[in-house]
């Protein structure tokens, strides 16, 4: 089973885990930021929302069978993703989403109230395009992580054009199947600086008393060029490393983070780092929040964790 899955593998190097699109190898300047210690606001007798870190596989997977998971890989992180929707323990009233396959000069938000569908990904069966995941936007809150990005210091842009790319609409598609949550996407900045990232998601923090689930959508491991189990080791080293600094205590948190490229096997585990910023924008937004280990496990042989918090 293993041999011919890294066969199959083999064959899709390039396309297997998500496939990295968009402005590879551009360099960018760090956004100064200001108030980004503000004391994060807390409304009396309101559910804080947690805000969590998951991986969403590769490509369309798993709405198309790509041959690259074993069963119980195929089923442990189905299994994760579909109970994502319990950790609130209020229904959201709306998603913010982080995703990998976003990247732009400054954070833009989604402003359709009907987002259209985002294929992000090529050389998949014809099937992998019709998949729907059909949540309404929300532009009032898309204008609401405007003005609190803007508060902190952040320049920011908005897209009433782009649709869910597969970072969010295959993960969300089994956390929430009948797309009844109203969700934004909100682009990484390029340049993918970490601290940038956390001051991002510390501005974003009041979001969590206003009902809002705030998700990172991205992968601890994402090497395309050296995707299977024979970099199972690497994976292992970079993922043993995040899954300390992940749960860390806040101010050694953000520390660990800013520096995560100093870590064991960092950059075999991540040549480029779009696929690790969502944890820093849900990071910051944890504030004082501990960070658990929400679901450790492999996907193609590979070291995989969810972290969540609150």
């Amino acid at each position: 089973m293993a041999a011919q899955n890294d066969e199959r593998l083999s064959r899709r190097t390039v396309v297997a885990a998500g496939l990295a699109v968009g402005a590879a190898g551009l360099a960018g300047v760090p956004l100064a930021v200001t108030g980004a210690e503000e004391k994060q606001s807390v409304n009396p007798g309101k559910t804080r929302m947690p805000v969590a870190f998951l991986p969403h596989g590769g490509g369309p997977w798993p709405f198309v069978d790509l041959g690259f998971t074993s069963k119980e890989e195929f089923d442990g992180l189905v299994a994760y993703l579909q109970s994502v929707r319990s950790l609130p323990k209020t229904p959201p009233k709306a998603l913010l989403v982080v995703s990998a396959h976003w990247e732009e000069p400054v954070p833009t938000v989604m402003t359709s109230p009907r987002p259209p569908m985002l294929y992000d990904y090529y050389g998949f069966p014809p099937e992998s395009y019709t998949i729907q995941w059909n949540a309404p936007g929300d532009p009032a809150l898309a204008e609401r992580v405007r003005d609190l990005l803007g508060a902190a210091g952040f320049t920011t842009a908005t897209d009433a054009n782009r649709g869910f790319d597969h970072g969010t609409f295959v993960p969300l598609k089994l956390t929430y199947p009948d797309a009844d949550v109203p969700t934004v996407q909100l682009s990484l900045q390029r340049g993918l600086d970490p601290a940038t990232h956390l001051a991002m998601g510390r501005a974003l923090a009041p979001l969590r008393d206003e009902g809002v689930f705030i998700v990172g959508s991205g992968m601890t491991y994402h090497n395309l060029r050296a995707f299977g189990r024979r970099a199972a080791p690497v994976a292992e080293a970079f993922d043993a490393w995040l899954r300390t600094a992940a749960t860390a205590a806040p101010a050694e948190r953000d520390r660990l983070l800013t520096g995560w490229a100093s870590a064991p096997a960092a950059r075999a585990a991540h040549p480029r780092e779009e696929h690790l910023l969502p944890l820093m924008v849900i990071a910051g937004a944890a504030g004082e929040d501990r960070g658990v280990v929400a679901w450790n496990g492999t996907f193609a042989g590979l070291r995989l964790s969810a972290y969540h918090y609150g």
